[in-house]
């Protein structure tokens, strides 16, 4: 069966398509500036480049979907002879609150559902119902399937999800911790299970670091805690968002700077984080550049940004070994996290009290499964690249196949 994994924004459409004989990618690609002007980019990775990377015309998701689904077949660039190759289509969603905690055949019931959370997810849902209706229109016939960002972590219990805040807020209005990247936290979970033997009684903290990142504490391959909330803007220090703060800075800063409710949370979102401490960049990578620029006023800055990112990554940590009673390994994976050695290092040598070491010559990599555990280590250290798209062409396949 070949599964087509579509993860639809607002006005872009990322697209993989899968060999599930052999979970091998067949093609990939991206859709850009819909409802704008337009731009396609298709790689078919039989040459691992791009083979159209074009402006056209693209005036909804309809027609994004349409142009995929032309470079998929077509003569020229395609990978299939025909559309009824494509045998089920998988959808990334974000938000499925309180309603999915796994991944379902999408129908009438569930496209309401998903519409009920847009409170919750006002961003990405309708962004994701548009590429769920475009399919939908588009190929008419072929199965569809609901992938929830959440899904994972509706296995936290209730003491890990409730705010101290008035409970009928959760009963009237859903208010609790949901947490995000839920598909990547499963991937690298289970197969850092795997590489400990599996066994009963695993307790594993995966880490999801790049501009937008979570940490989450799995025990026996199920969530019980992640850093995420009610939205995605709780938690870690991010590339723009400010992660946790105390609430009372949204009014004090929103009196003195004359801002709108709408505007000081477009700061929270967009103007904070890793960007909002050094005033260099959102990507960690310029930020790392500009701290090794020593003297420099924004050096500074930029140094602080990294140290009080990966202070808050190892106090995270720290955190969920008191939850989980323990820890059997530490995941690094997005990212930042695959690709950083500075950061697993900085990170790790904050643990020392815990036991955990890294071998500094084995964390030398970049965007490779790897075991980086140090000599007498109390836990394992992996770097685990992560495969979004796997899950979900996986859950297609099963669900569809059931």
């Amino acid at each position: 069966m070949n599964v087509l994994i579509i993860n639809a924004g607002s006005s872009s459409l990322k697209y993989q398509l899968f060999d599930m004989k052999t979970e091998a990618v067949a093609a990939k690609g991206q859709c850009e500036r819909i409802g704008i002007d337009g731009h396609l980019k298709h790689t078919p990775l039989s040459n691992g480049k791009p083979v159209f990377d074009e402006d056209i015309p693209l005036p909804t998701h309809s027609e994004a979907i349409s142009a995929v689904l032309d470079k998929l077949t077509g003569e020229k660039y395609g990978v299939l002879s025909s559309l009824s190759e494509i045998g089920a289509v998988g959808h990334r969603v974000l938000h499925g609150g309180q309603s999915f905690s796994e991944s379902v055949l999408i129908n009438g019931d569930v496209i309401a559902a998903i519409e009920e959370n847009i409170p919750l997810g006002p961003l990405h849902n309708p962004a994701n119902l548009m590429g769920i209706n475009a399919c939908r229109s588009v190929m008419p016939g072929v199965p569809q399937v609901a992938v929830f960002d959440t899904a994972f972590h509706q296995t936290m219990p209730e003491k890990a999800y409730i705010y101290a805040i008035p409970y009928n807020y959760y009963e009237k209005y859903n208010v609790r911790r949901y947490g995000f990247h839920g598909t990547s936290h499963r991937y690298v979970s289970s197969e850092a299970i795997k590489m400990l033997g599996g066994g009963a009684g695993t307790r594993v903290i995966t880490c999801h670091l790049g501009n937008g990142s979570s940490i989450a504490a799995v025990k026996d391959g199920k969530c019980i805690d992640t850093s995420m909330g009610m939205t995605p803007l709780e938690g870690l220090p991010m590339g723009t968002r400010s992660g946790s703060i105390d609430p009372a800075i949204i009014e004090f800063v929103a009196n003195h700077e004359k801002l709108t409710r709408e505007e000081i949370f477009d700061v929270l979102n967009k103007k904070s984080g890793v960007l909002g401490i050094s005033g260099v960049s959102s990507d960690f990578r310029d930020i790392e550049k500009a701290a090794a620029d020593a003297g420099d006023a924004l050096s500074r800055r930029a140094q602080l940004a990294l140290d009080v990112f990966r202070y808050q990554v190892a106090k995270y940590i720290g955190s969920y070994v008191v939850t989980l009673g323990g820890v059997d390994a530490i995941v690094f994976t997005a990212g930042l996290g695959e690709n950083s050695a500075e950061l697993r290092e900085a990170v790790t040598s904050q643990l020392g009290g815990f036991g955990i070491t890294i071998d500094h010559e084995k964390n030398k990599l970049r965007g490779q499964l790897a075991d980086i555990t140090g000599a007498g280590s109390s836990a394992r250290v992996f770097v685990i690249p992560t495969n979004e798209e796997l899950v979900i062409a996986r859950d297609t396949k099963a669900i569809v196949e059931a």
